[in-house]
C-alpha cells in the first residue's frame, strides 16, 4: 500500500464521505421524532423528509464511487503481488524448486494465489467501507448522546474474548490446512503424471491409499478450522444484537426520566442497529483475512528463500571444467558422492556410466551448476560454478535431459526465452541446426504460430527439438546430457539424435549414460560406483582392463540384441546418428 498513498487517500476520503452521508439518516429520523412529539411545524417535517431523501441518494452515489475506487486499488495491488510472485518464483534456486515438490508449488500458485486474490479484490474494499462506517457511526452516536451510547459497551465482552481466542489458534490452523492442500495436490499430480507406471506395476491400490491418507489429513485440518469458526460466530452474533436491545431499553429509560430526548434515544438505537451490517462484514472478513494472510505468507515466503549461491563477480578464463574432491548429500550425514575428481579438456566427450543409484545423475547436476557440492569445488575456467551469476552460468554450462517444456505463446517467443535479442533469421538458423525448420516453417503461421496448452500441439520429438534449438541460441560451451532421448520411441530418438549431434558439435560434452551405447564413441569413459570414480579411460582401455566397465559392457552386449532387436549393427547405427552425445 505504501506505493499507492495517493489512491489510498482518495479511497479513504470517499468512504468517509459515504459514511457521513449514511449517518445523516438516523440523525434526521431522531429530529423527525422530536418534531412530531413536540408538535413541530409541517414545513419542518417536510424539510427533514427532503433532507432524508438527499442523504440516501448521496450515500448511494458516494458508496458506489468509493467501492469502485477500492476495487481499482485492490486490482492494482493484486497485479503487483502477482508480478512479484512470478519474479520471485522464476528466480528460485533450482535445487530448492526440486526439493519443494510439485504439490507445494502448485498449491502456492493456485490455491494460495486464488485465496489472496479474493481477499485483495473484495476484502479490501469491503473492509474499507465497513471499518469507516463503524468508526463514524460510533462517533455519531457519541455526539448524539454520550450517555445513551454506553449501550455499545454491552457487546464488547462477546467480541473481545471470542475473537482473541479465535485469532490465537486460527493462524496455525490455516497454515496446517494450506499445507494439507499442497500435499493432496502433490499426490494427485504425481498419480496423474505416473499413471502408466502405476498401471504397469499394479500400484493403483497403493496410490489410492496414499490419496485417501492425504484427503483424511485435509478433512482433519478443515474440521479443525471449521470448529474454530463455529465456536466464534455464535458469540459474535450475540454481540451484534445485545447492544441494540440495550440501547432501546437504556435509551428508553433515559428518555422517560428526562435525561435525553426521545429523538436522541431513537437516533442512538438506529445508529447501533445500523452498525450490525458493517460490523458483521468486518468480523466475517476477519476470518477470510486469516486465510488470506496465510496465503500471503506462503506467496511472499517464496521471496524469502535464501539463494543457494552468491556470485563473486569473477569471470572464467577458458572453458575447461574441473571437478575436485566433490562430496554431496541430499540428507545430512548421507553422502551420495564421496570425493569425485575429474578434469575435462575443452571439446572432449566424457561418458559417465555406472549402476543405478551410483550417483551419475547427481554428479551431472553438480557439473551443470544446478546445485553446489557439500565439499570440494567444480570450476569452469578456474571459477567455481556456484560463484557465477545464473545468467552467466547458463552461458557456460547447460544441462539437457529428456524433460522439456513448451510455453504458451508463439513458437518464436519460445525460442526467444534463450536469447531475447535474437533476430528472426537467428531463430530460423537455430531450428535448422536441429533439423526442425522443415516442420516449423510448415506451421500455419510459421514462427508466429501459437503453441503450448490450447495452441498448436507439438509432438514429443518436436518439443524436444524446440528445447534443443533454445540450447543452440543459448550457446553454452559445455553440455551435460542426461539421456535426452531416452523417453522417445526408437524412430523419434534416432531422428532426434541427429539433431543432438548438430548441437554438441565442437562443444565439451558430459554424457550421463544410462544405456552403454552412448559410451562407445566417447573420448573417455568414467565409471561411477557407490559415489566414487572407480575407473576412467577410453572405451577400449577399460574393456581391456577387464574391470567394472568391462563387466557392464559384456552384460549390455548380451542384452542388446533382445532389447533393441538390432544387435551390434543396430548399435552402430545409433552411434553414427549421434548416440555419443
Amino acid at each position: 500500500m505504501g506505493n499507492h498513498r495517493g489512491l489510498l487517500g482518495r479511497v479513504l476520503g470517499l468512504h468517509a464521505l459515504a459514511a457521513l452521508a449514511a449517518l445523516a439518516a438516523p440523525w434526521l429520523v431522531g429530529r423527525l421524532v422530536d418534531e412530531v412529539s413536540g408538535r413541530g411545524s409541517l414545513g419542518a417535517v417536510d424539510r427533514i423528509a427532503v433532507g432524508l431523501a438527499v442523504a440516501v441518494v448521496a450515500q448511494t452515489g458516494l458508496t458506489w464511487a468509493a467501492r469502485r475506487l477500492s476495487f481499482i486499488l485492490g486490482e492494482t495491488v493484486f497485479a503487483e503481488l502477482r508480478e512479484q510472485f512470478v519474479a520471485r518464483a522464476v528466480n528460485l534456486p533450482l535445487s530448492t524448486v526440486e526439493r519443494a515438490g510439485t504439490g507445494d508449488l502448485v498449491a502456492r500458485t493456485t490455491n494460495d494465489v486464488e485465496a489472496l486474490s479474493h481477499v485483495v479484490r473484495f476484502g479490501i474494499p469491503s473492509l474499507f467501507v465497513a471499518t469507516m462506517t463503524v468508526a463514524m457511526t460510533v462517533v455519531a452516536a457519541l455526539f448524539t448522546s454520550p450517555l445513551a451510547s454506553l449501550a455499545i459497551l454491552a457487546g464488547l465482552p462477546f467480541y473481545w474474548f471470542s475473537t482473541r481466542r479465535y485469532l490465537r489458534y486460527a493462524a496455525n490452523g490455516y497454515l496446517w490446512e494450506r499445507a494439507t492442500y499442497a500435499s493432496l495436490n502433490g499426490v494427485v499430480t504425481e498419480s496423474v503424471d505416473g499413471a502408466r507406471t502405476i498401471d504397469a506395476l499394479s500400484l493403483a491400490g497403493v496410490r489410492r491409499h496414499r490419496f485417501h491418507e492425504a484427503l483424511r489429513e485435509c478433512y482433519r485440518a478443515e474440521r479443525y478450522t471449521l470448529g474454530l469458526r463455529l465456536r466464534w460466530f455464535p458469540s459474535v452474533v450475540f454481540g451484534y444484537y445485545v447492544p441494540t436491545a440495550a440501547a432501546v431499553l437504556w435509551g428508553g429509560w433515559l428518555a422517560m426520566n428526562g435525561h435525553i430526548t426521545a429523538g436522541a434515544a431513537t437516533a442512538v438505537a438506529l445508529y447501533l442497529q445500523q452498525m450490525v451490517g458493517p460490523l458483521d462484514e468486518v468480523l466475517s472478513w476477519l476470518d477470510e483475512i486469516q486465510v488470506g494472510a496465510t496465503s500471503l505468507a506462503r506467496v511472499i515466503g517464496v521471496g524469502s528463500v535464501p539463494p543457494d549461491r552468491t556470485a563473486t563477480g569473477e569471470h572464467p578464463e577458458g572453458s575447461d571444467l574441473t571437478v575436485d574432491d566433490v562430496r554431496y548429500a541430499y540428507r545430512p550425514g548421507h553422502d551420495v558422492l564421496h570425493g569425485v575428481s575429474l578434469d575435462l579438456r575443452p571439446g572432449e566427450r566424457l561418458a559417465i556410466v555406472g549402476p543405478s543409484g551410483a550417483g551419475k545423475s547427481t554428479l551431472g547436476r553438480l557439473m551443470a551448476g544446478i546445485d553446489g557440492p557439500r565439499e570440494g569445488r567444480i570450476d569452469v575456467g578456474g571459477v567455481p560454478l556456484v560463484d557465477l551469476e545464473l545468467g552467466e552460468l547458463r552461458g557456460e554450462v547447460a544441462l539437457v535431459t529428456q524433460e522439456h517444456h513448451v510455453f504458451v505463446g508463439s513458437l518464436g517467443d519460445n525460442l526467444l526465452l534463450a536469447r531475447p535479442q535474437a533476430t528472426r533469421e537467428e531463430l530460423a538458423d537455430a531450428l535448422r541446426a536441429v533439423d526442425a525448420w522443415a516442420w516449423a516453417s510448415g506451421l500455419p503461421d510459421g514462427l508466429d504460430t501459437v503453441v503450448g496448452s490450447g495452441g498448436h500441439a507439438l509432438t514429443e520429438a518436436q518439443s524436444q527439438q524446440l528445447a534443443l534449438a533454445r540450447l543452440v541460441l543459448a550457446d553454452p560451451h559445455t553440455l551435460v546430457l542426461d539421456e535426452a532421448t531416452s523417453l522417445l520411441d526408437p524412430r523419434a530418438a534416432r531422428h532426434l539424435e541427429r539433431s543432438l549431434a548438430a548441437v554438441v558439435q565442437g562443444r565439451t560434452v558430459v554424457a550421463i549414460a544410462h544405456r552403454l551405447h552412448t559410451a562407445h564413441d566417447a573420448d573417455r569413459v568414467a565409471v561411477v560406483e557407490d559415489g566414487l570414480v572407480s575407473e576412467i579411460g577410453t572405451h577400449d582401455e577399460l574393456v581391456a582392463a577387464d574391470g567394472a566397465y568391462a563387466a557392464l559392457w559384456a552384460s549390455w552386449r548380451d542384452e542388446a540384441p533382445a532389447g533393441r532387436g538390432t544387435g551390434a549393427g543396430g548399435r552402430g547405427d545409433s552411434e553414427k546418428s549421434g548416440g555419443s552425445a
